[in-house]
């Protein structure tokens, strides 16, 4: 029998190391990728992201970051949850976190995946390689649509037709000539689920995001106190938000994520607001031991649980923000502040948000 491509071989052998989407793409941007990440650092829409601007050069040209590849291998692994992703909103009393951040850190269980594949190029092809996470300076999503993993969906994340919304990705760059994969035709349509979802309008039109507005950037990506006219729209989301990504229709046929690693943690799928808000900086370290939430720091996540409590409207609830009322962090203090306002006023007071409306997920 002959023996198999290169391009055949590698994407055998990364499902085998289970992988759950692999493509192949040449290491360049299309152009409309490169526009689109200077329109929105332009626009100062990164926020205190400053890091994305910092490294614009490389992300925009993938041989930038390293002359000598040739082809990208891009990967996919998914995390599509078993349980409903938008249940723990309707428990005010409870933190929802995003579905990415309820069980261990995957960039460590995907980089280490992405080293096997890069070991078996290397050795098998005798290619150079590089293997990147989200942690480099590579325009991951565009280039997973290159290589025919998916499409940019309206809400500017890669949708797929068997994972739908929820694929962390990966790449290996190598010095391997591979014919590149052809790109997924957009199958978005006149959807516009993910847009009408999100709770403080960051979508300033399709395929656009302004990350200021978005409740990831603000609970994740924000160091500092976080403005008024957002904390209501916040509700219970301690932990980055799903809204534009459960909405999404494609996700109908993706199935639970099949690593066991992946899988939700029972304490942090509805975590109690008032415990978290009660953690010193020893439990926090310890309760999120191998979390992404660890990376923020105990301060930043106890900010967004205030302003969480603040959005509970029980005045059960002001015995756990009595503590931080006089924090010597001024964030935490004023957070608090505000929390025990909102709670005893029994509604909103100068937040200025948009409610959502009946029917707002559907198409228009």
């Amino acid at each position: 029998m002959a023996a198999a491509s290169p391009a055949a071989a590698i994407r055998a052998q990364a499902l085998a190391l289970g992988f759950d989407a692999v493509g192949f793409a040449a290491a360049t941007l299309a152009p409309i990728a490169r526009s689109r990440l200077r329109e929105f650092l332009a626009a100062g829409q990164h926020g205190a992201m400053g890091w994305l601007a910092q490294r614009a050069d490389a992300r925009s040209h993938p041989q930038s970051l390293w002359p000598q590849a040739r082809s990208v291998v891009c990967l996919g692994l998914s995390y599509a949850p078993a349980e409903p992703p938008l249940a723990t909103l309707a428990l005010p009393d409870r933190g929802n976190i995003s579905v990415y951040a309820r069980h261990r850190d995957y960039h460590d269980l995907l980089k280490g995946r992405l080293k096997h594949l890069a070991q078996f190029i290397a050795s098998r092809f005798g290619a150079g390689v590089k293997v990147f996470v989200d942690t480099a300076p590579v325009l991951e999503k565009p280039l997973a649509a290159q290589a025919g993993l998916g499409w940019p969906g309206k809400h500017t994340n890669l949708v797929s037709r068997r994972h739908g919304s929820w694929l962390f990705l990966g790449e290996v760059y190598t010095t391997l000539e591979i014919p590149p994969d052809p790109p997924h035709a957009d199958r978005c349509g006149n959807c516009t689920r993910c847009l009408a979802a999100c709770p403080t309008n960051a979508f300033p039109a399709p395929y656009r995001l302004d990350a200021t507005r978005c409740i990831s950037y603000l609970t994740i990506e924000h160091p500092g106190p976080i403005p008024h006219e957002f904390r209501a729209a916040i509700g219970n989301r301690i932990y980055g938000c799903d809204d534009c990504l459960a909405v999404c229709p494609w996700n109908r046929f993706a199935a639970a994520t099949r690593e066991a690693r992946l899988r939700a943690r029972p304490d942090l799928v509805a975590p109690d607001l008032a415990e978290l808000a009660a953690l010193d900086e020893a439990a926090f370290r310890a309760r999120f031991a191998g979390s992404p939430i660890k990376r923020i720091g105990r301060h930043r996540f106890v900010r967004n649980v205030l302003i969480a409590l603040g959005n509970a409207r029980d005045l059960s609830l002001l015995p756990a923000i009595a503590h931080l009322l006089d924090d010597p962090d001024p964030v935490l203090a004023e957070a608090a502040a505000w929390a025990e306002q909102r709670l005893r006023a029994g509604g909103p007071n100068d937040d200025t948000h948009r409610e959502r409306q009946p029917g707002q997920h559907r198409d228009r």
